[in-house]
């Protein structure tokens, strides 16, 4: 791993991003390139020019020649996209799998990719990317684990092998997310009804007595529904793998179920009504259920 000089991004949204810019500011020689399934449109060519990379016309060109291969995709479009790439891959390429899905499809993942002699690293990414960017606390699995890791922290990154085996790293990420991801479900569903009869400061009176520490009277609700109203779609997309993964061991996953319901609810909601996320900045929970709620 020590002469690494071509990386390849599969999908360049929040994550490629920041994944892009941060690696080029650290070592402005790497050649980054990257490609997305919408490459060609004019905000990835602005996003890729500010980031100091170049985006390929296609995912063969985005992977030949590239030492390694980071894929930050959607949950729902991960093991295609690890399939398309194995039709690339060549023995030294190394495909690091930063998607939110079920062991077993990181395991199918792993199939594909070391049936076509590349390495494979399953990537757990256990907090949201901003505001720590590269230094996001990254679970690693794999055969090649510990050399990865290696690279990735001498570029920057806080990465830490859990073990060997794919698919433990990122169970842990996906049993997280069932209270995770139901908390911001939980609190969304609570405090719109609550404001719908008015004592929506009577309840977040009471969390905050209940759990003080997490801050129920300040900002922590407003974080929490604001990731659903920002990522809502994409976290639906992961909740349904994490339902996978509960019933992969004979867990049922009804919370969870409810989670996938809520989460992508209230972005088709906020999307019936033509409100996109950028207009409910700064963000306050309130105006948004009002915008929603407003007859």
């Amino acid at each position: 791993m020590n002469n690494v000089t071509r990386i390849a991004l599969i999908g360049f949204g929040e994550v490629g991003t920041i994944l892009a810019t941060d690696l080029k500011k650290q070592d402005p020689s790497l050649d980054i390139v990257a490609f997305d399934k919408q490459t060609g449109a004019g905000f990835l060519c602005e996003r890729a020019h500010l980031a100091g990379i170049r985006l390929e016309a296609s995912l063969q060109d985005a992977v030949k020649g590239s030492q390694i291969i980071f894929s930050a995709v959607t949950a729902a479009e991960s093991l295609n996209v690890a399939r398309d790439v194995a039709r690339h891959i060549t023995a030294y390429q190394t495909f690091l799998d930063l998607n939110s899905v079920s062991p077993n499809t990181k395991r199918s993942a792993m199939d594909a990719i070391e049936q076509a002699s590349g390495a494979y690293i399953d990537v757990a990414v256990m907090a949201p990317y901003p505001p720590a960017r590269l230094k996001t606390p990254l679970l690693l699995g794999g055969t090649h684990a510990h050399a990865v890791s290696q690279w990735l922290n001498g570029q920057g990154f806080s990465s830490q092998v859990h073990s060997n085996v794919v698919g433990e790293a990122s169970a842990i990420k996906m049993c997280r997310s069932v209270m995770i991801k139901g908390l911001e479900a939980l609190t969304a569903e609570c405090l719109t009804a609550a404001r719908q009869y008015g004592i929506e400061q009577e309840v977040v009176a009471s969390l905050h007595a209940s759990f003080p520490s997490l801050g129920w009277d300040g900002a922590f609700p407003h974080y929490l529904i604001s990731r659903i109203a920002e990522h809502g779609k994409r976290r639906a997309e992961e909740m349904r793998e994490v339902v996978k993964t509960l019933e992969d061991v004979g867990v049922a996953g009804d919370m969870s179920r409810g989670t996938v319901l809520c989460q992508q609810g209230l972005v088709d909601a906020l999307a019936v009504k033509g409100i996109r996320y950028g207009d409910l900045q700064p963000f306050d929970w309130t105006q948004m259920v009002d915008l929603l709620h407003r007859r």
